[in-house]
This record gives C-alpha cells, structure tokens and sequence, in this order.
C-alpha cells in the first residue's frame, strides 16, 4: 500500500477544518479537483463517509506547535482507497473458560495486556496480583501520605493496574517497532479511556479517571474466562518433570500457602519487585545488572512552565505545558552520561512511591485535569553498571539493585533523623542552591503531602549524579528553557524507580528463560520495558510467545524477537 504521511496545521483550540485535510490529500496523492475524499478522526466516536472515495486519510498525531503563533499540527496519513485496508479493530476475545491455564504474574501494564492477548489466542490467564484491587488500594495509599504507614505489597507501586495507574497514566513512548501500540491504545478506549489518546502526541489518561478503565479492564477479563487473585504473593517456582511451571504462592490476608501448575509463567511483577528477584536467583534463573537512573524531583510552578513553554502567549483554558529534554554531561573527570527528564506531569503532584520499609522513593501523577498549581517531572542520571562503586561489585547481578536501595535508605535515615511528623517527609532543596552547594534556609510551598525537610541532596546523592544534575539544570537556564533554572524551583529526593536495576535474562527468540522453559519474563520488573506502552507491548508479545511454545513445544525455530533488546525503551 503506498501510503503519504503529510503535516496540516490548523487554529488553536479550535478542531481542524476536514476540507484543509482533504485539500491537503489531494495535493499529496496528486488526486483530480474535486476528488472525493474521506477523512477519519479516530478520537471522534462517529466518522461520517462519502460514497465512492478516491481516497482515505487518517489522523494519526495531533500536537501544539508554540515556537511562533500558537497554532495545531495534525499528521496524517492517506492513500487511494482503493488500497484502503479499513479502520483499526481490536483482535476479538473469546471465552477461555476451559482453555490451558496460563499464570501471569502481577497485574500492571504488562500483566494485563498480556492476559487481554491470551484470552484472543484461546489461553486462559490466571492472574495473581500482591496488592489490593484498585478501589482498595485508595485506602492503601491515602494512608502513606496521611499518617506515614505503609504496606508493603498494596501502595503506589504495587495493587492492580501496577505503578502506572498512580502514576498519571502517561501512554506517549516511541517505542512503536516493538509492536503495534495502537492495540494498548485502542484497548484502553474501550474501556473508557478518552478518545482524545489515539491521536494526541503525549496521550495522557489522568490518575482521577485510571481507576475505572483498570476495573473495566478486569471485569473484561474475567468475563472471557480468565481469573483474577489477588492479595497473592509468589513464593517459588519450578518446573516439573512433565515440563509444567509448578507455583507456590500465599494469600497475604488468610497466610494460607497454595501449590498449582500451569503449562506456562508469564512473570510481569514489576521494577519493584525485589523478592522475585531472590526467589528466582534461589530457582537458578540467571539475572543479570543492568543500568538504570537516578536523580530527583523537580517541581517548579505550573505558572512559570506556562510561560516558557507557550512563550508568554498561555491564556486561562489552554492544557497545562509539559516538557522534556536530554543532555550529555560529563563529571568532574570528564565522563558523560545521560541527564534527561522522566514521567513529566503537568499540573501535577508528587506522591512516596516506597514498597520497602525505612526507604524513601517518590513520584509524580496528574488528574486528567493538570489543574494543580505545580509542574513536577523526574530528572535523573543514568548509571551504568560501572558506574555502580566496587564495593557493590560483591553482590554479582543484584550490584545495582543494592546501590539503589542504599541510597533510598540514606534518604530516608536523614529524614528520620528530623523532626518530621511523617516518616515519609521528603529531603528537598532550592535550585539554585542545590547548584551553589547551599542548604535552603526555606523551602516554598510543595504538592508533597507528607510534607519536607530541607536536606544537603548535593550532599546526599552520589557525586556524579549531583555533579550532572546541576550543570544541566545551568544548561537549562542557558537555552530553550529560558527561567528554569530559578531558585523558586524545588528538588525533592530521591527519584530512582525509573526502570528495573535487574535484567532477568530471556532468549531473543522465545521470550523464555533459558533456565526454565516455559517461564516469561516480561516488563519493567524483567528490564525489558520503561512505562505503561511500552510493558503493555510486552506483555503482548510474551502472550504471543507463550502460545507459539504451548502449540510447538519449547525448542523449534521462530520468528526473532530481536528488536525487543535494544535496551531503548523511548518512553516518557
């Protein structure tokens, strides 16, 4: 099919006029004058039709454009309807309910699309989840911010839907060679997610709406067949001599222990998930480190990224701006590494995301509104491997994993040592004097519930990472982001669960574990995805690699999976 790809710019605010796209279409296709032409607005419910096309496009992006007037950027797609292939539509489901049990362990991003894309292909999952059911879990997490108590298997990280459906539900990556992502978007609007998510260049569901689309994401689950378990924790896996995964879990409310099998384990548990990481090295599956980021939170005022962003032309009604970047910046010896922007939420707030006791995580999440005062994003430094300290070197494939958890540890130890209330209060510190190596002698005011000490974070991050930190935040206020750099701006610590500091090794082709066939690893946790489109992706293609291995056995030639190791996730 010869399709053309061509930009159309339209008004701000305003939905774009279907003749400019259809003028647009035909000079790109070299149609007749006159030519009929139908054009498809997937984020509206009702596409009207013309008889007898000559041709069909497609919006495919929709973005703002703020470097001169403010104006819209529509890209979209065309050819001759003849070679028109239709809209898109969703693979079907079917009922499962006596189908060949497959266990998908964890119910976040990955885990629930994986068990979607089982269901299509006649399996039928059987979903354990640690945490709570996603109303249940509200409780949970109030908890945290309000009297500092935490659970360690239902909180901002762990329950159904994972990390992501507290965490502003952010869907943009670039990630799409990875699979077809229109398939998680699409899904998500038929659960009641907005339309508006097919075709806006940064879709975002909001933490306020998430809720509802995660149940009806069960609800479609368990209507096909497939089962949902939750507040059941993982405690080993083997595999039997029939070739079985053989499971023993507990029930987190009762303490009771179950043992069951299945034909295969797609393992979806999440970045955080450090027991799994045990209990699979004790099960001989190799792991190995891998890189990850660490950094802070910073938090300016809504306000000010308003007018960067939109150039002093942002009017009351227009979205919350968002931002983003990435820099090379070398340390002190002139070795660079990444410093980039992570999860940024608009009109947002920052929430404790720890799952372990006496550590101090945090994160950031919008309502679909962003109408909060504040703008947060993670800015983070990528570590490598070598970059973690030889002492560390000790622990083999948990050596990143430990460095990680001892800083959230440092952190949280400083706070304890304060007069907080809460446990959970956050180490923070002024721009401008995190990079002058000065403690702030005030903080201004923070959407951070359990409120904030102020802290040394130049002090208490690793070297590097405040040595990065602060020469991007002066590069910042230097180019393109002119006013960022202001000492009204806010560091919070730690953030640090951008991606899994662990890789559980899989085979290129299969998707398997090399150790124990028949076990999947996949997402965040497994380190092979940073983010909800990019772990649903995953977990699509681990469901269509569990149902090659079920049909073919553990060991014929398949198509490869390799462009799913790239290590380049591309997600916000």
């Amino acid at each position: 099919m010869i399709m053309r790809t061509f930009e159309v710019y339209g008004k701000f605010g305003r939905d774009i006029r279907l003749d400019d796209v259809r003028k647009a279409a035909a000079e790109e296709l070299r149609l007749r004058s006159g030519a009929v032409i139908n054009v498809i607005d997937p984020s509206k419910s009702y596409q009207p039709q013309m008889t007898s096309p000559d041709a069909v496009c497609t919006i495919v992006k929709r973005s703002i454009d703020a470097r001169g007037e403010l104006k819209m950027v529509y890209t979209v797609e065309a050819c001759r309807a003849s070679e028109y292939k239709g809209e898109y539509k969703l693979p079907e489901c079917q009922d499962v309910s006596g189908a060949p049990e497959v266990l998908v362990a964890g119910g976040g991003p990955a885990g629930m699309f994986a068990a979607i894309k089982l269901i299509n292909l006649g399996l039928k999952p059987v979903v354990y989840e640690r945490g709570r059911d996603v109303r249940a879990r509200k409780v949970d997490i109030a908890a945290i911010s309000r009297k500092g108590l935490l659970d360690g298997n239902s909180n901002f990280c762990y329950g159904e839907g994972g990390a992501g459906t507290f965490s502003d539900g952010k869907l943009y990556t670039r990630s799409s060679k990875r699979g077809d992502i229109r398939e998680v978007l699409y899904r998500f609007v038929e659960c009641g997610a907005d339309r508006s998510i097919l075709v806006d260049a940064h879709p975002h569901i909001g933490t306020d709406k998430l809720p509802k689309v995660v149940s009806a994401i069960r609800s479609l689950i368990e209507d096909n067949g497939g089962e949902y378990h939750f507040r059941t924790l993982l405690e080993k896996i083997s595999r039997t001599d029939d070739g079985d995964i053989e499971v023993t879990s507990r029930n987190l409310e009762t303490g009771e222990t179950a043992v069951r099998s299945f034909k295969a384990v797609i393992l979806a548990t999440g970045h955080s998930a450090i027991d799994v990481y045990d209990m699979l090295s004790a099960s001989g599956v190799t792991l190995e480190a891998k890189g990850f980021a660490l950094g802070v939170r910073v938090e300016h005022p809504q306000s000010l990224i308003n007018r960067i962003r939109y150039r002093g032309q942002w009017e009351e009604g227009m979205p919350a701006a968002e931002y983003s970047f990435a820099e090379q910046v070398p340390d002190e010896n002139g070795v660079e590494r990444g410093v980039f922007s992570f999860c940024m939420c608009p009109g947002g707030v920052i929430v404790p995301s720890s799952t372990e006791p006496e550590s101090l995580v945090l994160n950031g999440m919008s309502n679909s509104a962003r109408s909060s005062r504040w703008a947060n994003a993670g800015v983070v430094v990528s570590i490598e491997p070598e970059d973690v300290p030889e002492e560390y070197l000790q622990y083999g494939p948990f050596s990143s994993l430990r460095y990680q958890q001892d800083i959230e540890k440092k952190l949280f130890s400083f706070v304890q040592a304060s007069s907080a209330q809460n446990p959970f209060a956050a180490p923070a510190q002024r721009m401008a004097d995190f990079c002058d190596g000065v403690v702030s002698s005030d903080l201004p005011q923070s959407s951070y519930g359990p409120g904030l000490v102020s802290a040394p974070l130049h002090e208490l991050l690793p070297a590097g990472v405040a040595h990065r930190l602060a020469e991007a935040f002066r590069r910042l206020g230097q180019k393109g982001m002119r006013g960022y750099f202001t000492n009204d701006a806010l560091l919070l610590g730690v953030e640090s669960r951008t991606s899994s500091p662990v890789r559980i090794y899989r085979d290129r082709d299969t998707l398997q574990s090399p150790d124990m066939p028949g076990l999947f690893p996949c997402g965040e946790g497994a380190g092979y995805a940073g983010g909800i489109v990019s772990s649903a992706v995953d977990g699509i293609n681990c469901a269509w690699a569990v149902s090659r291995y079920l049909k073919e056995g553990p060991s014929p030639a398949r198509p490869s999976f390799e462009d799913l190791f790239d290590g380049d996730f591309g997600e916000d």
